[in-house]
């Protein structure tokens, strides 16, 4: 999968299949309007903030956001701290940097060539539209910038998401594989929803607030790594009581 946080699986689109919940439904059902803001609260009280995304600058977000594709956090400190002692963690130092030395310093996060072209093709992107400034970019509306940034050859939906959450903060939700996952088991999607699909529904059911779904996302990360994960361990998870009951354990 060539756009991934979290070193997923693939990302099937689907119809939309009889379990789908209501648009809005039953406050109180399961997928109700009313469900993912207890889910929200429900694990900020258990988990407490998780201070996502890791990075000093906009652009350190961004970088980590591109080199993370298909590949754990872990393999992306060692990339970030090459292009921090190198100099290299601004738009315009990206731009000045042969390829091959960028493609040797991301070494690290994997696919190293393909991650080093999307990095130079964000910096050219962000000179060419926006004078070099984050600043300018992100004041765009966020369907048109998102609709630009899914255009740049190596960004896709995550990474887009990402981006304009994490360093822009735009209202966007980042349906990764573990907010997916999450939300099949709990009946909010379909089984086998799209990317765009639990995207939507995620931002259907919350408010336009930037800070709360980065709070979530992170929140449903720590989950999904440690108890929503392929073989379900919801002993003690902070989800296990919203369960639909023919899914509980």
């Amino acid at each position: 999968m060539a756009d991934s946080l979290s070193s997923s699986g693939a990302k099937p689109d689907a119809a939309a299949s009889p379990s789908t919940p209501p648009p809005g439904g039953s406050p109180e059902a399961p997928g109700g309007r009313a469900a993912l803001p207890r889910y929200f609260a429900a694990l900020l009280a258990a988990y407490g903030p998780q201070h996502w995304w890791p990075g000093r600058s906009r652009f350190e977000v961004i970088a980590g956001a591109i080199l993370t594709q298909n590949t754990s956090w872990k393999n992306v400190e060692p990339a970030i701290r090459n292009l921090r002692r190198a100099g290299l963690l601004s738009p315009a130092a990206v731009r000045r940097t042969p390829l091959p030395r960028l493609a040797r310093l991301v070494r690290p996060s994997g696919t190293y060539r393909q991650k080093a072209r999307t990095l130079k093709g964000f910096a050219e992107f962000l000179a060419r539209h926006y004078r070099g400034s984050l600043t300018r970019m992100f004041r765009a509306p966020t369907q048109e910038l998102r609709e630009r940034l899914l255009a740049l050859r190596g960004i896709g939906p995550e990474t887009a998401d990402a981006i304009l959450l994490y360093a822009g903060r735009h209202p966007v939700f980042v349906a990764d594989a573990y907010a997916r996952r999450m939300a099949e088991r709990h009946a909010l999607v379909p089984r086998g929803a799209g990317y765009e699909q639990v995207r939507g529904r995620f931002e259907s059911l919350l408010p336009p607030d930037h800070a709360l779904l980065n709070e979530f996302h992170a929140l449903i990360v720590h989950v999904g790594k440690d108890f929503c994960r392929p073989v379900p361990r919801c002993a003690g998870c902070a989800l296990a009581c919203f369960l639909p009951a023919g899914a509980r354990p």
